[in-house]
């Protein structure tokens, strides 16, 4: 018998608003129909907030129903239901009938020509439970009335339907406006496609692609990765590195297809000479990854969009949530800031790595993120429609305004949010809050974008950690409530993402860029560059290029390098596309001129009187405008900082001794010598950092 698959109506991605939803009772306001959406999840306590994880009647009613109202004839072909999201309740429905009406008032209960068709249920609170109708039912409205139940009467669902056409319909408009692009792939992939996929893509556009694997997932899959850029096989000075990823989570299949449908999307209107998208290849390097967690994909592909539910697929094969299986960095600077140490003693910036447990994907991803001078980047998830920007955790042991100043705090609050808005603003539907969010009110403020640490605050995430441990920094884009929505819906997806993306790819070119050079034309590699009144710093390249996101405005920048001579500019950042160039040539410092001569033939500067045998007078400049004087009362007794040594003679004539005095940085100083002879007898005195 030929069954009929529709898709479904949109209870789960709010396509279908709250005033289409109708039920018999409530058991709390907390409890109201609008809950009773598939993979609606409850707020962390039930109790004291208003949203509760399922619709729940009242248990006192006698009958119990819930319906919805399609706003149109729709053949109806099946129901998935699901019981109530809680920590400490089991309640879900085991059985119920279905009812259809075209006016809400006359109902027809379905039957199979003897009795009514009692449907089962589910058999535990979170596992989704699809009853696919024997035959489609034409009609506009659904009710579902629950007969038995574990626990309470509590329950989500989803209506699985194809609606006919309706020109007064919105989603309606939008869909006949909607046309597939031919060359662009609309369907969900395994593993096995996607690569192949992507390797079509590779061979179609050879001279601007390039496929590479970060590293294994647990069951041996290769997290494979596109660079699309002018020059995709290395990295060019000058140009900056941007990323894209997404699957963190395996059942949060709209990103994968997203990244998938740039590819296509980058190669085809390169090819045809797009203006816009050929300044996107040529001027900025882009790594695209669509799977970083190929394990946990194919479990959600085998479960289904409808069926893989909340968390099928969503850890990886060893049980790691990937984004905040990072080490946490955050405790470790904000520890060193409470202690004055920051930035004398502990950077502000790529922060070292505690030694820890963490996934094999994750540390394949953190070489990934150490091997690339990315600068922006962006990872999408799904179960929200928001952009969340870093950081992603609360600082709880010090008052950021006691390490930091007000300027830095709204300086990078602000940078972070354009970058946030730039996305929201230009994705067709994630600034409508007005119906709220996906599973509460509204988050935002009606901009669409939200700092994750007010929101939902975790440890060790993926952003926090590319931010502090290296130059990127990188947003979060919750893509839509469904996290796995049906196929059908990735060519609306994609239309409401695509200007999206490109937007976003494009404030990678905002703020200062430059190259770090040395008199002689050099790059020099790791040299820190310093905005004033920002308290995060970023490094050059091995090319001795960097780039520093920026909103407009003036900026102090100053570039500092092991052996060279600090140097400050002053750098403007407009309101025109394109960063600004700012570059630094760097000349050596004294002491780097000091350690070329070597420390084999010690300089004497000035003669001075002879001391007692027993007692040498020395000073040393270890830091700058810091002197450390030091005494010496015998040839064996020596200081932390000093020695003495003599060739036996006893007691040795120290007749004139006297070092160079100099102004160093911490930690450059490690060894320098200074001897005399006098009398046949040799002296030197021998200050020594290294312990």
């Amino acid at each position: 018998m030929f069954v009929k698959c529709c898709p479904p109506l949109g209870m789960e991605s709010h396509r279908i608003e709250s005033d289409q939803l109708l039920a018999s009772s409530m058991s709390h306001h907390r409890y109201s129909q609008g809950r009773a959406r598939l993979n609606m999840q409850a707020s962390e306590d039930e109790e004291e907030d208003m949203r509760g994880g399922a619709w729940c009647p009242n248990q006192e009613d006698n009958i119990h129903w819930f319906e919805i109202d399609a706003r149109r004839a729709t053949e109806f072909t099946g129901i998935i239901t699901q019981g109530r999201d809680s920590r400490n309740e089991s309640d879900f429905v085991t059985s119920y009938y279905v009812q259809f009406s075209n006016d809400s008032r006359e109902w027809t209960t379905m039957n199979d020509g003897y009795s009514d068709w009692l449907f089962f249920g589910n058999s535990d609170k979170d596992t989704p439970v699809l009853n696919q109708l024997a035959e489609p039912i034409l009609a506009r409205y659904i009710r579902v009335i629950p007969q038995s139940w574990n626990g309470s009467c509590c329950m989500r669902l989803e209506v699985l339907g194809c609606p006919l056409p309706d020109p007064t319909s919105a989603y309606q408009r939008l869909q006949n406006e909607v046309t597939p692009v031919q060359y662009l792939d609309f369907r969900h992939h395994n593993y096995s496609d996607m690569v192949t996929l992507m390797k079509s893509v590779s061979e179609e556009c050879p001279n601007i692609t390039s496929m590479y694997s970060l590293g294994r997932s647990s069951n041996g899959l290769d997290i494979v990765a596109m660079v699309i850029s002018g020059n995709p096989t290395e990295h060019e000075i000058g140009e900056p590195e941007f990323r894209y990823t997404a699957g963190l989570h395996g059942n949060e299949a709209t990103g994968r297809e997203m990244v998938l449908l740039l590819m296509q999307y980058l190669c085809k209107e390169y090819r045809d000479g797009n203006p816009r998208v050929r300044r996107l290849v040529e001027g900025i390097r882009t790594h695209l990854v669509p799977s970083l967690n190929p394990d946990g994909q194919e479990k959600a592909l085998i479960a289904g969009s409808e069926l893989s539910g909340w968390s099928t697929g969503h850890w990886t094969e060893d049980g790691h949530d990937i984004f905040h299986n990072f080490p946490d960095l955050n405790s470790v600077l904000w520890e060193a800031e409470d202690k004055g140490m920051v930035p004398k003693l502990t950077p502000n910036h790529h922060v070292k790595i505690p030694a820890d447990t963490i996934a094999v994907e994750t540390q394949a991803i953190i070489s990934w993120m150490e091997n690339h001078p990315f600068v922006l980047g962006a990872n999408f998830q799904g179960g929200e429609r928001v952009v969340a920007y870093p950081y992603d955790n609360h600082r709880l042991t010090k008052a950021a305004s006691t390490s930091t100043s007000e300027r830095d705090t709204a300086h990078s609050r602000k940078k972070r949010q354009w970058l946030a808005i730039s996305y929201a603003s230009t994705h067709l539907s994630m600034t409508y809050t007005s119906h709220g969010s996906c599973h509460g009110d509204d988050i935002t403020g009606g901009v669409g974008i939200i700092n994750r640490a007010k929101w939902k605050p975790i440890t060790g995430s993926m952003n926090d950690f590319s931010y502090l441990h290296t130059n990127c920094l990188e947003l979060s884009v919750f893509l839509g409530c469904d996290k796995f929505p049906h196929q059908s819906e990735l060519v609306i997806e994609w239309e409401k993402n695509r200007e999206a993306m490109l937007t976003f790819m494009e404030q990678v070119h905002r703020g200062i860029r430059g190259v770090v050079k040395d008199k002689e034309g050099n790059p020099i590699t790791n040299a820190t560059v310093s905005v004033e009144g920002v308290n995060h710093d970023v490094t050059t390249a091995v090319t001795g290029d960097y780039w520093r996101l920026l909103n407009p405005g003036e900026y102090r920048v100053t570039v500092r390098a092991e052996g060279f001579t600090p140097l400050t500019k002053l750098c403007v950042v407009g309101y025109e596309p394109g960063a600004t160039t700012c570059s630094f040539n760097l000349a050596k410092s004294n002491w780097d001129r000091i350690k070329q001569v070597g420390t084999a033939t010690p300089t004497i500067m000035l003669p001075i009187s002879p001391l007692r045998a027993n007692e040498a007078l020395c000073k040393c400049y270890l830091f700058i405008n810091r002197s450390w004087p030091c005494t010496v009362t015998s040839p064996s007794a020596c200081s932390a900082t000093a020695t003495v040594e003599h060739d036996g003679t006893q007691p040795p004539t120290v007749t004139a001794v006297w070092c160079i005095t100099m102004a160093l940085p911490p930690m450059n100083l490690r060894r320098v010598a200074c001897a005399s002879k006098s009398g046949g007898s040799a002296a030197s005195i021998v200050y020594d950092n290294r312990n």
